[in-house]
């Protein structure tokens, strides 16, 4: 990802169609240019493309997500990379944070293996250079690209991890983590199961939302990946219940 890159990103993120006309103004580089730089970033699962066009797709798309405040999310995927060791086998469950973490991984890691649930994340890094994934089975949601219900949970059954890597919609002080979909949370609550350690990533932005669905309690969270804009009294709240709270620049 170039600077360029992240620019086209949060030009996106702030007006979610835009022409390659106006794009390549605004970046004082040709259109054929931003043409390239647009087919790169479609091929990550970014963006799409329409005749003269760049635009998002649907508000559960993660490669949308995964755009709107990307150099912070970024850096919380490196920083939870660097507890992955070689040879280790990781759950990563569907979530922008987390399709970082899973490309971190698959460019950094020879002999790591990533056990999902995203049908997103096994497409983003196929091209990857160590790319070792196993994708579960289960019922199809196609605008999130994730994999969820009974055979999901049957399907995971067989694997054990120590860590087990999730994101999060939002934050209860009373509860912990919250998420949007019945059936997506449902997963990762059977998903909690087979593994030791629940680490949780995800940007700041997301302790001043309220899910409709409860993800996992926070007694169950060892550790939390965030950014330095956590509210303080959530930081507390956290670090009281012996939550390693790591923070990234913001």
């Amino acid at each position: 990802m170039t600077e360029r890159h992240n620019r086209i990103l949060e030009l996106l993120a702030t007006n979610q169609r835009i022409e390659v006309t106006m794009l390549s103004d605004l970046l004082a580089v040709s259109q054929v240019t931003v043409r390239k730089d647009l087919d790169q970033l479609e091929n990550l699962g970014l963006l799409r493309r329409e005749h003269g066009f760049a635009l998002f797709g649907s508000i559960d798309d993660v490669g949308k997500r995964m755009a709107i405040h990307y150099e912070v999310k970024r850096r919380i995927a490196r920083e939870a990379a660097a507890l992955v060791e070689e040879g280790e086998t990781v759950m990563i469950e569907s979530g922008s944070c987390c399709a970082l973490l899973a490309e971190e991984l698959a460019n950094t890691r020879q002999d790591v293996t990533i056990v999902t649930n995203s049908a997103f994340i096994a497409n983003h890094i196929r091209h990857a250079p160590y790319s070792k994934v196993i994708l579960l089975g289960g019922q199809y949601q196609p605008a999130a690209q994730v994999l969820v219900g009974s055979i999901t949970r049957r399907s995971a059954e067989v694997f054990f991890s120590d860590k087990f890597f999730i994101g999060a919609d939002g934050f209860i002080p009373r509860y912990g983590f919250t998420g949007k979909d019945h059936l997506r949370a449902q997963t990762v609550r059977d998903l909690v199961e087979q593994a030791q350690q629940i680490i949780v990533l995800t940007e700041s932005e997301k302790f001043f939302h309220q899910g409709s669905e409860g993800l996992i309690r926070t007694e169950e969270v060892s550790m939390v990946f965030t950014d330095d804009n956590i509210p303080l009294e959530v930081e507390t709240n956290l670090r009281q219940k012996n939550i390693d709270v790591r923070k990234v620049k913001s």
